[in-house]
């Protein structure tokens, strides 16, 4: 029966289709043979091994199969005692030592880990000196070459020189016989493996020697000359010789052989099972297969198949909807309903031929998420199977079809019917087929039957295992979507489908009066089902794309904020980093400054502690602008928060992390402007601390003997490179910060804009500018940059 059901399945065309991407005729047969297996291990295993194939081919896209010729009839000679393998025998086994060496290369190369391929390399036969002798002593086309021996190439040098002598003669003589015995445009040709000439019949007595052939007319007779004939005995002994020695040079490789024909038959046979291997994880991934989860199939007979399709459909180039079934632990038979033009044949043998091939290792073609028990038996009533010679009609031989469904059919069969009880009489038929279904979700058979019969619809019953599907029928195009509903009956749309072909109005609707009322309230209700099933869906698909919108609007922002933290991040420090080099230098300034005191003592110190005391001060700046405050604001050991000085203008604080001492210039919120050593700072408040009273004197600013240029509102950095602009720029808003100037006026004029652009860049990183802008017509214009400092 299963052999049956693969034929109207058309499986073995499936099976055509696949072994036409093996590379030997061996392993096409072996493709070709495939059968289903119920054995849940065997199945797993068969898939198993071909997904590895497929992983050794995935990094490998250029790698081909090695070039394999058919030995099987090579090797049955080799194991005959006492038998000579010809040339071209040989040549098939030097081709399987090269294609055994080079898979067990590739193999090594790339199938680590992988059991079911390593499993066929230690099975490769390799032997490379006995490879290299029949290199050496036959070609690719099985002849002996004149190096399989010294002899042998002694022999055909003096064979090609008396072959040379024969010739010569020949046409010696050929040139001194007169011109009326000669056939036009003759020479020196071979009849019976001897060299002759032709001349006319009438040259036979006047020439003599032996006639070995003629034309057809007679005129013509191909002779060889009596002064030839002991030249061309010489060559026909140098031509035995010749024989004699390929004989013993080919017994001589088969003596070699034959101790090793059964590596040599192992070797053949993982090559071909690779070959298969290779053919089947080909096909999988032109169709897109996934391998399936194979279940128990009598513990766990729960049948579901993701993004199925019909191979040869797929094969063919063409779109292919896919369709999703699930028969669940608790469920029998699946009716699907719906039009004849539906697609329900198609979507019968997808389901036949996903399991037989899923249960004949073949990776069939479907989706994540399959899993298919493994089903002792199969049986499939799918289309006409009229028999004139058997008298019987289409219902007569769907009826003995079914017949041997019910002797044979158990809790482990998957049965795939098509239209049960057509045929006949309607209500006949649709008793039948109810029948026939009840009794088979009874025996607890999987079943998928595809019928049009209304009364099959509402068979569905909470507890009997049989529920409904329907194959989803555009009513307004009249043509069918090929998708799967399963929970929902199929309307039939006979009459919408005539009307769609023409039928008079008149008719259709004397025909809708005569149909049955609850048929026709069923398919009211259907209908409007559908209808709501495709407004929710186009529903659903809207909510998805906004979905998908929102989710990459939301990625888009995130990688956006992180960019512009990243920016932060860098602005900051390089604002820092540039900061700190403007104070280096400022304190360089004020060392020169310090080097022309002519006042050595300043309140009670002396120039030096002054200038340590300014040197500190200017680097304790620059600390601050190297590296960014922790949060919160970290205190130095031994500080407690009793030492929290009252921050108002003209308090003497400290400074917690290097013992500065200032004077509190500004409060800004968590900011305090500090005037330290003659330089304005602002600081955290808690990196100020309670000046020590005992060791401050009165707050004075600092008071330096030489003389200290008065700051400058105006700075003009026209006519000047960008770096020294820059300089000159910062050394101007130092000068204004120290002498607490709220306005610095800048001139960069028009030029190509450059110099303005840097103007910009500089001010608004530098912390001690709140704001800056162009000036206006009567300041400037855009050839002045006016600034506000904090």
């Amino acid at each position: 029966m299963e052999g049956r059901a693969l034929r109207v399945l058309e499986f073995d065309r499936v099976l055509e289709h696949v072994a036409g991407l093996a590379a030997t005729e061996a392993g096409r047969e072996r493709i070709r043979s495939l059968r289903p297996s119920g054995d849940t291990e065997v199945v797993r295993a068969r898939l198993r091994a071909v997904a590895e194939t497929a992983g050794f081919l995935a990094g490998r896209t250029d790698w081909t199969f090695p070039a394999l010729s058919d030995t099987r009839a090579t090797l049955a000679r080799l194991e005959v005692e006492g038998s000579v393998l010809s040339a071209a025998g040989v040549a098939r086994l030097g081709t399987l030592l090269t294609a055994g060496q080079a898979l067990g290369r590739a193999l090594d190369a790339g199938a680590e880990g992988m059991a079911s391929l390593q499993a066929i390399r230690t099975r490769l036969f390799s032997h490379p000196r006995l490879r290299a002798a029949i290199e050496r002593s036959v070609d690719a086309e099985g002849q002996v070459l004149d190096g399989a021996s010294r002899e042998l190439g002694s022999i055909r040098a003096s064979l090609r020189g008396a072959h040379n002598r024969v010739v010569l003669h020949l046409e010696r003589v050929l040139e001194g016989i007169e011109e009326r015995y000669r056939v036009p445009e003759a020479s020196v040709s071979i009849r019976e493996g001897r060299y002759v000439i032709p001349l006319r019949r009438e040259a036979r007595r006047l020439v003599g020697g032996y006639v070995h052939d003629e034309s057809s007319s007679g005129a013509t007779v191909f002779l060889e000359p009596p002064s030839a004939i002991e030249e061309m005995n010489r060559v026909r002994e140098l031509e035995r010789a010749e024989t004699r020695e390929v004989q013993r040079v080919l017994r001589q490789l088969t003596a070699r052989c034959r101790p090793l024909a059964r590596g040599f038959a192992d070797s053949f046979a993982a090559l071909v099972r690779m070959d298969v291997r290779v053919a089947l994880a080909r096909a999988a991934s032109r169709w897109k297969g996934t391998v399936p989860e194979i279940t128990d199939g009598v513990a766990d007979r729960a049948l579901c198949i993701r993004e199925g399709r019909h191979p040869l459909l797929v094969a063919g180039g063409g779109v292919v909807v896919p369709f999703d079934i699930e028969v669940g632990p608790s469920e029998r038979v699946v009716v699907v309903t719906g039009p004849n033009t539906g697609g329900k044949t198609v979507f019968l043998k997808s389901v036949g031929l996903i399991t037989s091939l899923a249960q004949s290792g073949v990776i069939p073609p479907v989706g994540p998420g399959t899993r298919i028990p493994a089903f002792g038996s199969l049986f499939a009533d799918v289309g006409d199977e009229q028999s004139i010679a058997d008298s019987l009609s289409t219902f007569s031989a769907h009826l003995r079809n079914l017949q041997e469904v019910l002797l044979s059919a158990g809790p482990r069969s998957l049965v795939l019917i098509d239209e049960p009880g057509a045929g006949t009489d309607p209500g006949e038929g649709e008793a039948l087929a109810r029948a026939l279904i009840e009794t088979l979700a009874e025996r607890g058979c999987t079943v998928v039957v595809t019928s049009h019969m209304g009364g099959l619809k509402r068979l569905a019953a909470p507890g009997n295992g049989i529920v409904n599907a329907s194959l989803d029928f555009d009513g307004e195009r009249l043509a069918p979507t090929y998708r799967l509903t399963k929970g929902r009956p199929g309307r039939s749309y006979g009459l919408a489908i005539a009307r769609g072909l023409g039928f008079p109005d008149e008719v259709l609707d004397l025909a809708d009066g005569y149909r049955d009322r609850t048929e026709a309230r069923l398919d009211d209700l259907l209908e409007a089902l559908e209808r709501k099933e495709r407004s929710v869906s186009r529903l659903l698909a809207a909510l998805e794309e906004e979905r998908r919108r929102a989710l990459e609007q939301g990625a888009e922002l995130e990688t956006r904020e992180a960019a512009l933290r990243r920016s932060e991040r860098e602005a900051a420090a390089r604002a820092r980093r540039e900061a700190r080099g403007m104070l280096l230098e400022a304190r360089r300034e004020v060392e020169a400054a310090i080097e022309g005191l002519q006042d050595r003592e300043r309140d009670g110190l002396s120039g030096r502690e002054a200038a340590r005391r300014a040197r500190r001060t200017v680097e304790e700046a620059a600390r601050a602008l190297e590296e960014p405050e922790a949060e919160g604001g970290g205190q130095p050991p031994g500080r407690g928060s009793g030492d929290a000085p009252e921050l108002v203008a003209g308090a003497a604080v400290r400074m917690r992390d290097t013992g500065a001492e200032g004077t509190v210039l500004e409060v800004e919120g968590d900011r305090v402007a500090v005037l330290v050593g003659g330089v304005r700072m602002r600081v955290a408040r808690s990196r100020l601390g309670r000046a020590e009273v005992g060791n401050r004197a009165a707050p004075s600013p600092s008071r330096w003997s030489g003389t200290v240029p008065d700051p400058a509102t105006v700075v003009d950095l026209r006519g000047k490179r960008v770096h020294e602009a820059e300089s000159a720029l910062g050394r101007a808003v130092d000068a204004a910060a120290v002498a607490g100037l709220r306005e610095l006026r800048v001139i960069h004029g028009l030029g190509t804009g450059a110099l303005r652009k840097r103007v910009s860049e500089v001010l608004a990183r530098d912390a001690r500018v709140q704001d800056f802008r162009a000036g206006l017509p009567g300041e400037g214009g855009y050839g002045v940059t006016m600034v506000r400092l904090c």
